[in-house]
């Protein structure tokens, strides 16, 4: 088991995003989000509001730390937030890991993005998801096509069902979950959580010590949500279902399911 005290990343962020443009300051590179800390402190609490936006019912779900694939072959990678008790910003990036010298642009609710020729539209920041919303209706059919099969086959082969807004993927993934309100224990030291359309949820750390850990998850080779340094109370989403981190212990971090 790792000690309490240390603390490692999970494997690092998303996909080939979009040759993206945004409405937003842009700046190159940003840190290595595959690099992990090298010391124990207690993580800057974030400052809210949670969220700032609405989320449309079939909007494109970018979780913090990951990515999502794009039907077209691009993707985006929602890489850091920033909030100051009154308005929220996200930083997304392009790629499908991270790399020197890769763009990224600082976005908010309204924010318009041309990424591969292919327009969206920020509808939501959150401190755990980017909600974007395609404007042309041929980007949103593709997005919600139903996959050939609901059994995961391993990497790329699982596009469909890993980055959809596909209603009946999002059901079977829901119902992989405990009930709202019943909890959702993820063993620390290696234990991974399988769903089976296709994600994978572990456990990267628990540090008792500062109340903190890491949590991840990875769907059709990609890694689809890195949260860093969550503690009790905070909002975490896997495959479109929302958990509040409710208890951390040195051999796992309890979720308590909050949607429906």
């Amino acid at each position: 088991m790792f000690s309490p005290a240390s603390r490692y990343g999970i494997a690092g962020a998303t996909l080939a995003l979009w040759a993206l443009t945004a409405c937003g300051t842009s700046s190159g590179g940003g840190d290595n989000p595959t690099t992990a800390p090298t010391t124990t402190q207690a993580a800057a609490k974030d400052k809210g509001p949670q969220c700032i936006g609405e989320a449309p019912a079939d909007g494109v779900h970018v979780l913090r730390g990951g990515g999502f694939r794009l039907p077209d072959g691009g993707g985006v990678q929602y890489a850091a937030a920033t909030a100051d008790g009154t308005s929220r910003t996200a930083t997304l990036r392009d790629g499908a890991g991270y790399g020197a010298g890769q763009q990224q642009w600082t976005v908010k609710p309204g924010s318009r993005l041309t990424v591969s020729g292919h327009a969206y539209t920020v509808r939501q920041v959150c401190s755990y998801r980017v909600v974007l919303e395609p404007k042309d209706a041929k980007d949103k059919a593709a997005l919600a096509a139903a996959p050939e099969s609901m059994e995961f086959a391993g990497g790329a082969a699982d596009n469909a069902l890993c980055f959809t807004t596909n209603r009946a993927v999002l059901a079977a993934a829901s119902k992989s979950f405990p009930a709202k309100g019943q909890p959702l224990s993820l063993l620390d030291n290696g234990g991974v959580k399988q769903l089976p359309t296709g994600p994978s949820l572990t456990v990267s750390y628990v540090d008792t010590a500062a109340g903190t850990a890491g949590l991840g998850a990875n769907c059709a080779g990609v890694p689809v949500a890195i949260y860093k340094d969550v503690s009790v109370g905070d909002t975490v989403e896997f495959s479109g279902v929302l958990f509040q981190v409710s208890g951390l212990t040195e051999q796992a971090v309890r979720l308590t399911r909050t949607s429906g």
